[in-house]
């Protein structure tokens, strides 16, 4: 927002004496290639960093040039108060030397600008009316500084005249409809110094202390002493306090005036360069967020996801400002809406208007944050969310104060869950609070009770210690938690979140996405990070794999395999791979060179993309089936997902079931859905999990823990009963420490044979089964933190059994299995994008091998059917 000057400051006109054009000032002054033309936009009366300056216009000299050995230039004033008087000015340009005896240094873009420090430029006079005079000093990179500078260069008391920016991220800009403003790095910084470094132009603002504040000012004496510099604008002002000098950050609370609103779909108020909602003459405004309103109640309650309320007339600005400033909002109708800070001294509202503005504790407490196994008194890793007051959060130093949740904006170990913002801590942080109740949450996963409370923080608070409470302790029994599917991350930041989250498997996956390859250079096919062989402590691991992907024909996931990395990572053409990448490779290629080098080869998030999965599972390629939840907060697993899984065990084919969070940013959960494996009596090693994966005793959960065993018999395990069958016990159990299990359901080839309604977050129970024909057998789980009873919140892998040694097959399921292997088969003939013939014929035949295994079966077990292909699998054609 472009806000009027401060009434603090008055222009000096200096039209009369301005001696030089700037365009014609020298070398020293010249401009380069990369300069924006910046510095010759600045033309007449001009707000920067919210004071006002009066420029040179394009007609005549525009700039007062000090050059050595001239007189000195004399600038009457008017009889003029000041504490201070502030220039805009600029040295020439002075590269540093090369340091003696290192030879030549370059190219030139490595060379050191600005450096040199402490000459003579000028000096200032400043005459006053009863007839005194007192001088002042202009030394290089103090007072003034050249146009041209390294990153390192900055002046010491002077700053660019080019104020600090404020970018929304790039993520935002685009939620906002948008073009972004910076680039992806800079946005994610979401500010600007002001500072142009490196071919930047600069030109700099000095504040000269006048020594004698209550003497009337009559002029100003300019004298050149070592070196050319130009002066472009001058303004005096009468603050008391160095009109430069910012204060630290500081909060308040607005309730917005008529005609102003919460209108952009961030809910904020828009506070970038491109804005026009909100400013601030001397300062900046960093965001304008409205206030989020949180039940006390639910906080300290039972409930398991308090989400606050977004208010829709009140926000909170957060600032840095000169004591003086003013701060503007714009209403609809382009009306100013004005609050003077000073003001708010002694507690007060600006007087008569309708902006209510009441101050925000300033959150300058360092307190320290330990986090506790309840019992043990280990420290331990944890998800922590703390806010103030107001419903604003409040970060562990090293955290965004807003957690970026656009894609591939991930950095720094956070999660946001809807409105509530979280840190991922390895069991202490530190974090500025204020003074007062402040509002704190710690999560560690499905097994720990996860912590709400309030506490006072006094001037004498420098700790808090928090205990967790692990309620179960499914670990101890022989169960580890995993998660198959994580992006993005690198891998410390991974073990982070897995150890906060109580995951004790992280399974980070490279991927390449079109022309972008992520977490390839973390891959060398023999690292476990955390395992004892790598210097942890073996409870929680995270290992690199791939997700290999086709846009048309699905992904794989391709976890723990040794060796080199199976490339390609994707191929078959964009969005996948890049423009015109040809197929050279398929799925089952993919997952047979994963065996080979010792791997767990997993199909991704079911039920999609439903087409060479078929074939894979069909050949036997394929270890296990994942569903996929990104957030806690709608997280439920996949009906669609389930039912493709249901299909396949309805015509004979044993796949355990595995979870994973598909984690590609901030706001979705890792471990939010995950696998729980027994590992019974298998020491916890990363190869052992994945033995006990395909072992195929798993369940996978968004919050509740289930077990069931038929005739004692674990998932993945077979009963076996004569040709006339049985009756068959089913003992289950269910434990949770977040989401109700509402409902538990006795699954059998795909139907819901019982069905019991739970009270409580356990439960446990024992049922009997008469079967007379082969099936498959799990448990179903219903619930949601939301409370929607629907909701699948949790299955076990099946138990199989067989009656009379009869296969279990449905013909309906393997037609429809057989049209996806067609319709494969149909694109590779018609348009996927060809490499050679001989390769492509060698990878169409894995896909035509799988359809004949199937369609023979068809045969072999005398099923009745009517299945006209969609397309021929035996010649190739195009469809």
């Amino acid at each position: 927002m472009k806000t009027p000057s401060s009434p603090h400051f008055t222009p000096v006109d200096l039209k009369r004496y301005f001696n030089a054009k700037r365009a014609n000032a020298g070398e020293g002054f010249a401009a380069r290639p990369g300069d924006t033309g910046w510095i010759d936009s600045l033309r007449g009366l001009q707000t920067h960093r919210g004071m006002p300056f009066l420029f040179g216009s394009e007609i005549g000299p525009d700039v007062l040039e000090l050059r050595p050995g001239a007189p000195p230039a004399v600038i009457a004033l008017p009889p003029t108060m000041a504490s201070y008087v502030l220039f805009v000015q600029v040295a020439a340009d002075r590269p540093s030397a090369s340091p003696e005896g290192f030879g030549e240094i370059g190219p030139a873009t490595l060379t050191v600008e600005g450096n040199p420090l402490g000459d003579l430029v000028a000096t200032y006079g400043l005459r006053y009316a009863d007839g005194s005079e007192t001088d002042v000093p202009v030394l290089r990179r103090f007072a003034i500084q050249q146009n041209h500078i390294s990153w390192s260069a900055s002046a010491f008391a002077a700053l660019p005249l080019r104020g600090p920016i404020v970018h929304a991220s790039t993520g935002e800009d685009f939620v906002l409809d948008r073009a972004p403003g910076a680039s992806f790095f800079q946005g994610e910084a979401r500010t600007q110094s002001g500072r142009m470094d490196r071919q930047g132009e600069n030109v700099w603002l000095y504040a000269l202390p006048n020594p004698y504040p209550d003497k009337e000012l009559s002029a100003l004496s300019l004298r050149a002493e070592q070196e050319i510099s130009l002066v472009f604008a001058v303004t005096t002002t009468a603050l008391t306090q160095h009109p430069l000098r910012l204060q630290g950050r500081r909060k308040l609370k607005v309730r917005l005036p008529p005609g102003v609103h919460l209108n952009n779909k961030l809910g904020e108020l828009d506070v970038d360069d491109r804005g026009e909602q909100i400013g601030m003459d001397l300062g900046t405004v960093i965001s304008a967020r409205a206030v989020l309103e949180y039940s006390r109640a639910d906080w300290l309650g039972a409930k398991v996801d308090v989400q606050p309320v977004r208010s829709g007339n009140e926000v909170i600005v957060e600032f840095s400002a000169h004591p003086d400033a003013t701060l503007y909002l714009r209403s609809d109708d382009g009306r100013l809406h004005m609050f003077e800070l000073r003001s708010l001294e002694g507690g007060g509202n600006e007087g008569g208007a309708s902006l209510n503005v009441a101050t925000v504790e300033s959150a300058t407490r360092p307190v320290k944050i330990h986090i506790m196994e309840k019992g043990s008194g280990v420290r331990v890793a944890a998800r922590l969310h703390v806010h103030g007051a107001h419903g604003e959060y409040l970060p562990a130093k090293g955290h965004h104060r807003k957690v970026n949740t656009g894609r591939f904006e991930d950095f720094s170990g956070e999660f946001a869950n809807g409105l509530n913002q979280y840190a991922y801590v390895d069991g202490s942080c530190e974090a500025d609070l204020p003074l007062g109740p402040v509002f704190v949450e710690i999560c560690r996963g499905f097994e720990v009770r996860a912590l709400r409370t309030i506490v006072e923080i006094t001037g004498t608070t420098d700790t808090l210690t928090f205990e967790l409470d692990r309620v179960l302790r499914w670990r101890e029994q022989g169960w580890v938690s995993s998660d198959t599917h994580v992006h993005f991350l690198s891998p410390q930041t991974a073990l982070l979140e897995g150890k906060a989250e109580g995951v004790n498997v992280v399974n980070l996956l490279a991927a390449q996405w079109g022309e972008l390859f992520t977490n390839v250079a973390d891959f060398d096919g023999r690292t476990t990070f955390g395992a004892k062989d790598f210097g942890g402590d073996g409870e929680f691991l995270v290992r690199v794999g791939t997700e290999n992907r086709m846009q048309v024909l699905g992904h794989i996931s391709l976890l723990g395999y040794e060796g080199e990395m199976i490339n390609p990572l994707s191929c078959g053409g964009s969005n996948e791979a890049a423009i015109g990448h040809v197929l050279e490779a398929t799925m089952a290629d993919w997952a047979e060179r994963c065996r080979q080098q010792g791997g767990l080869v997993v199909m991704p998030h079911a039920p999609n993309p439903q087409a060479e999965r078929a074939a894979d599972i069909v050949l036997g390629l394929v270890d296990a089936i994942e569903m996929m939840s990104f957030n806690p907060r709608t997280a439920q697993i996949s009906a669609f997902g389930l039912a493709d899984w249901y299909r396949y065990l309805n015509i004979g084919y044993h796949l355990p079931l595995v979870a994973g969070s598909d984690k590609m940013d901030a706001a979705a959960l890792l471990g939010g859905s995950r696998t729980y494996v027994r590992l019974g009596e298998r020491d916890f090693t990363y190869r052992n999990w994945m033995d006990a994966v395909r072992s195929g005793d798993t369940f996978i959960t968004v919050g509740p823990l289930v077990e069931m065993t038929v005739e004692g018999r674990r998932p993945g395990g077979t009963v076996s009963l004569p040709r006339s069958g049985g009756t068959l016990t089913i003992d289950w159990r269910i434990e949770s420490v977040s989401v109700p299990p509402a409902r538990v359901e006795l699954i059998c080839n795909g139907t819901v044979l019982e069905e019991v309604r739970c009270g409580g977050l356990s439960c446990k129970g024992q049922l009997s089964l008469p079967i007379n024909e082969s099936c498959w057998i799990a448990l179903r789980v219903r619930g949601s933190v939301a409370g929607r009873e629907a909701d699948i919140a949790a299955h076990t892998s099946a138990v199989y059994v067989k009656v009379g040694g009869m296969p279990i097959f449905a013909t309906a399921d393997a037609v429809s299995v057989l049209a996806q292997i067609e319709g494969s088969i149909a694109y590779m003939d018609t348009l996927a994008p060809k490499s050679d013939e001989a390769r492509h014929a060698r990878l169409r035949a894995a896909l035509e091998l799988a359809h004949h295994r199937l369609h023979h079966r068809l045969h072999e077990l005398g099923a009745s059917h009517h299945h006209a292909p969609v397309h021929s699998v035996h010649v190739e054609r195009e469809h």
